[in-house]
């Protein structure tokens, strides 16, 4: 394979890296990106969904002391068991959702006038959010109450439009319905690994006939890439939450949305 697919493999890969687990869509800047690349075919669509992997294994590094204790322990320790119905009820709604709608999605919503869009409103629900400022009623992600973790996973079904942001909108859901920075930050953390398995194997069954032994390399580089910046992001943004609000990101939000609403007429 020549430097040139790989080169854009990597940067699709930091892309999706940095953006995946702070809201402001990495699917949405992928598409968007994709788009001014010229790479528009169902294989590109795949290696935006594949590279995700990349990120969840970000994710379980991270946390895997927490992930495997809260396994081993689940059968003898009700906290740990708490923990892990909560991410089953959480990725309930967005994965039924998700397999009832995922060909329509990718065939009609996957477009940068949609995720431009998508941008400016998430933006715009984000600083709303903010302004009301609701009260922390839970401040660690073992505390979240069974009602909470299922208002998460309702607010992720809105994550299945280009654009949203699936990070966004279990972040701020979950800070919405009482959890602190922190714990919302870390509960989208969790619940990104089900979810985002579960559409990534589903996609690459979908689309395994659109693939060939050649795109291997592409795929491989996008990867390992989105797996060493996502690293990097998720320990820099917690530490960031902790300390300020998500405004920055709204207005990330609306400027980039506004932005290619522009170059698109």
């Amino acid at each position: 394979m020549s430097a040139e697919p790989l080169g854009k493999a990597a940067l699709l890969g930091l892309l999706e890296g940095v953006t995946e687990f702070i809201p402001v869509s990495s699917t949405g800047h992928l598409i968007m990106a994709s788009h001014w690349l010229g790479e528009l075919d169902e294989r590109t669509k795949t290696f935006d969904i594949f590279i995700q992997l990349g990120a969840i294994l970000a994710v379980v590094w991270l946390y895997r002391a927490r992930l495997f204790g809260a396994v081993a322990s689940a059968g003898r320790e009700e906290p740990s068991r708490r923990f892990l119905i909560n991410l089953v009820v959480a990725f309930l709604p967005a994965a039924g959702v998700g397999y009832l709608t995922h060909d329509w999605i990718k065939a009609h919503l996957f477009a940068p006038t949609v995720v431009a869009m998508a941008l400016i409103a998430g933006g715009l629900v984000i600083l709303l959010i903010e302004r009301w400022g609701p009260p922390t009623r839970t401040a660690d992600v073992g505390g979240v109450a069974r009602v909470t973790a299922l208002g998460v996973g309702l607010a992720q079904v809105l994550s299945l439009i280009p654009g949203i942001s699936r990070s966004g909108a279990t972040i701020m859901g979950g800070y919405a319905l009482g959890l602190s920075r922190t714990a919302a930050t870390e509960f989208s953390f969790f619940l990104s690994i089900p979810i985002m398995l579960a559409a990534t194997l589903y996609d690459l069954l979908k689309s395994w006939d659109a693939l060939s032994p050649g795109d291997l390399p592409g795929f491989a580089v996008g990867f390992l890439v989105a797996f060493g910046s996502a690293v990097v992001v998720i320990k820099a943004f917690l530490a960031f939450v902790s300390r300020h609000s998500f405004a920055a990101f709204a207005w990330y939000r609306i400027a980039l949305g506004t932005l290619v609403l522009l170059l698109l007429r």
